[in-house]
């Protein structure tokens, strides 16, 4: 085994390492870093520079609390790419993220699903149930399938303890729940961007299952714009970071590109 993998891997199984040091580390902690902001890149089929947006994410994919421009976070990442047969360097590259995207999608029954050959029906009327006015943003009300409105309601009380998520009173209120197809099909004439990665002209709102929640946004910017500015204010947010470590404990996964759009895997579609 080459010695710079040996000391990564060391590094990231000794829980008293600091995230910030270790020489082993060095090189790939400074490849991280520049990257950070000026790798050129397209993950979801649409430009980006950088990989800032996904770091979280990425940090609790690979278990690791250090900042992604440390060496601990390389060691980290080490360990991560040895285990998925991919060259542990540490050094995160466009490889390596789409090994991790697989495996985020493949958490998503939603996404296992080929439109091309059939988008799943939406529930009958009388399969949903509504929100409450204060559990939607600015007192919107929604639809979801009750299971998966228990869920969210049970979700929201663990967060609910944490002061930080709490403190902002918007935190994981819901902005868009069930959307029957007609309507998104109308949306989806009209704005002219239905090409499965802004929108999804099957999108997995028809399910009844998809919530997507006020995670943060940039001033100038709406709860749900993919400009980089704003997502990039959303995952800076307490209520993302507490999504990320928690929302599976209730049958929430995300869909990475979009940091507010949460699908509960609780029954199937």
């Amino acid at each position: 085994m080459p010695l710079l993998l040996t000391a990564l891997l060391v590094a990231a199984q000794t829980s008293a390492a600091p995230c910030a040091s270790g020489a082993a580390g060095t090189t790939a902690a400074a490849a991280n870093a520049a990257s950070l902001e000026t790798l050129l890149w397209a993950p979801y089929r649409r430009d980006e520079q950088g990989w800032r947006i996904y770091a979280p994410k990425i940090a609790t994919e690979i278990a690791t609390g250090c900042a992604a421009g440390t060496a601990g976070f390389a060691a980290a990442l080490a360990v991560w790419q040895g285990r998925h047969r991919l060259p542990a360097s540490g050094i995160f590259d466009p490889p390596t993220f789409a090994a991790m995207k697989a495996t985020w999608q493949a958490a998503r029954p939603f996404a296992r699903i080929d439109p091309k050959l059939a988008c799943p029906p939406p529930p009958p009327p009388g399969a949903l149930a509504w929100t409450l006015p204060a559990e939607g943003y600015g007192g919107k009300l929604v639809q979801l399938r009750p299971g998966a409105l228990a869920a969210y309601r049970a979700m929201i009380a663990a967060a609910r303890q944490d002061p930080a998520v709490a403190a902002e009173r918007r935190s994981l209120t819901i902005f868009s729940g069930f959307r029957d197809p007609i309507s998104d099909a109308i949306r989806c004439l009209l704005e002219g961007n239905c090409d499965g990665t802004v929108r999804a002209s099957c999108s997995a709102h028809r399910t009844g299952l998809a919530v997507d929640m006020w995670v943060g946004q940039a001033k100038g910017f709406g709860p749900d714009s993919t400009a980089d500015a704003n997502r990039v204010a959303m995952i800076q947010s307490p209520a993302y970071r507490w999504l990320l470590k928690n929302a599976r404990r209730f049958g929430f996964v995300n869909y990475v590109f979009e940091p507010w759009h949460w699908e509960w895997t609780g029954e199937p579609i």
